[in-house]
């Protein structure tokens, strides 16, 4: 493709730019101010937890640190990455659509970092201003994804349905901590995780099918990447089946079977990578993007192991494979897969996103391990964290230059 065709194909979603005169380039698209809070934010939170769970510091304003530790990880996570994701892909998908930039986009990043802010302080403000902002959000995010679930072809609606259930299910969590629903709150944030991981495999078969073949283009290969629904809808009805027995029946043994059978029907999808003329396993972004289903497959099938064998009680630690592992690997590689392609750069491994994807993995099985070595829980916690920090610090120093400056073609955005 030569360097004009390239510009023709990267502005053909620019068609709808908003005219707003002065916008600086940290607001020239959606994802480069989530980019550049959500990395600092990661850390922030890391660290806090890290500090909190091994009592070297005390904040008053946060009660049940676990609740907080894990909503954020969810919830507090999944609106930025989901805003990054759809403000990014719906303008190219849906070309007529008007992508939010400048102040429009201050403002929904206000909102988010008030989200953040009042559930910090939710013992102060309360309940209520918690619930609200943070719903108002996710609502929000909902709205402007409404083409997708309105579009007569229903190409991508399943994501926008997926999101739906995701905010009932922050309702319901909001509503138990207010009193009004029975459920146990930690109960109700096993189900949002595994409604968000639904939610990722379906981002996931997009990401796949533009990352891939934009990779194979760039290398020359001569080959098509196609992500095939069966395989990821099988997953997906697997990892629901999972999430409501674990949610009724949470000691029953037929949980463990399908927590094998889930992390089978995950593990498939990376059969997708075995292209029928070329073998594009030995790409490192290929890697990266397959290291994500084996991080959720490993997850639910060591649960599965967990429940089945009486002499192991680690399942809460085989979890965070899932939401480390699986959710954080995902997050980190669509950052970094949208901070090349979408600031104007071709897609590019090197060192630094080798550290990055390396480290989330070994974070993860130091994490996993601590069942097997218990003596060194301590140890395990604490080295975890400083392990998962390190990869946003890598991705500041790496991509936050190019979030600060116009797009390297020229293009707006």
């Amino acid at each position: 493709m030569s360097q004009e065709q390239e510009k023709l194909h990267a502005t053909s979603h620019y068609l709808y730019y908003p005219d707003e005169k002065d916008i600086p380039p940290y607001l020239a698209y959606g994802f480069r101010p989530i980019f550049l809070l959500l990395a600092p934010y990661m850390i922030i939170s890391m660290a806090l937890w890290g500090a909190l769970w091994s009592g070297v510091i005390y904040i008053p304003f946060i009660g049940n640190i676990l609740t907080w530790h894990i909503y954020e990880m969810l919830f507090g996570i999944l609106t930025a990455g989901t805003l990054a994701f759809l403000s990014t892909g719906l303008p190219e998908l849906f070309p007529g659509m008007v992508p939010f930039v400048g102040k429009r986009l201050k403002y929904i990043m206000i909102l988010w970092l008030a989200g953040r802010l009042s559930f910090w302080m939710i013992d102060v403000t309360g309940i209520y201003l918690a619930a609200f902002l943070n719903l108002s959000m996710l609502g929000w995010i909902i709205w402007f994804a409404k083409d997708a679930v309105l579009d007569k072809l229903q190409r991508h609606a399943s994501i926008g349905y997926t999101l739906v259930a995701i905010f009932a299910i922050e309702v319901w969590f909001f509503a138990s901590e207010l009193g009004f629903a029975k459920s146990s709150s930690l109960d109700i944030l096993k189900v949002a995780a595994g409604a968000i991981v639904v939610l990722v495999l379906l981002a996931m078969r997009r990401v796949n099918m533009e990352a891939v073949n934009e990779l194979m283009e760039d290398k020359g290969i001569d080959d098509t990447f196609i992500s095939r629904p069966p395989k990821t809808n099988l997953a997906i009805f697997a990892i629901s089946l999972f999430t409501i027995v674990e949610f009724l029946y949470p000691n029953n043994s037929a949980l463990g079977w399908l927590g094998l059978a889930t992390g089978a029907a995950i593990l498939a999808i990376t059969a997708d990578y075995k292209l029928k003329d070329e073998f594009i396993l030995n790409q490192p972004f290929v890697i990266y993007l397959a290291l994500i289903y084996l991080m959720l497959s490993v997850g639910y099938a060591l649960m599965g192991w967990d429940i089945l064998n009486v002499n192991i009680n680690g399942i809460n630690h085989f979890r965070h494979f899932i939401t480390s592992g699986g959710i954080g690997l995902a997050y980190l590689v669509v950052m970094i897969i949208i901070g090349w392609i979408h600031t104007g750069r071709h897609l590019t491994s090197n060192i630094y996103t080798h550290l990055m994807i390396g480290l989330i993995v070994a974070a993860t099985f130091l994490r996993g391990l601590i069942p097997f070595f218990p003596e060194y829980t301590s140890e395990f916690y604490a080295y975890s964290a400083v392990l998962f920090v390190i990869p946003f610090v890598l991705y500041m120093k790496v991509f936050f230059g190019f979030l600060m400056a116009p797009r390297a073609d020229g293009i707006k955005g």
